[in-house]
């Protein structure tokens, strides 16, 4: 789409049109998928070709969605709960101060 960025349109393209054309990387999907060691990128462009790799076309979408909601929810920046974390068995950080 022109006139936004690449973030924008996944979301306008996924939420409004049902398009699965990449992941929507904010801050919240960066975070979480540098501590679930689902990438070691750190620009949203090299966070989304990592996560594209991984997760099914079909759910790039609502993947977003999950980690967005899960970094609001429970994995925040700076004091994740992880004593009450859903992924704990799969998180690779968990009991592990993060920053």
């Amino acid at each position: 789409m022109d006139g936004v960025g690449r973030k924008t349109a996944n979301v306008v393209l996924g939420n409004a049109f049902n398009l699965n054309h990449g992941v929507v990387v904010d801050t919240h999907v960066a975070r979480l998928s540098l501590r679930l060691g689902l990438t070691r990128e750190s620009t949203p462009e090299k966070v989304e070709q990592a996560l594209i790799k991984l997760v099914p076309r079909e759910q790039w979408t609502l993947f977003s969605h999950w980690l967005i909601w899960h970094g609001r929810r429970r994995c925040t920046a700076r004091s994740p709960d992880c004593a009450h974390c859903e992924l704990a068995q799969l998180c690779p950080k968990i009991g592990v101060e993060t920053k």
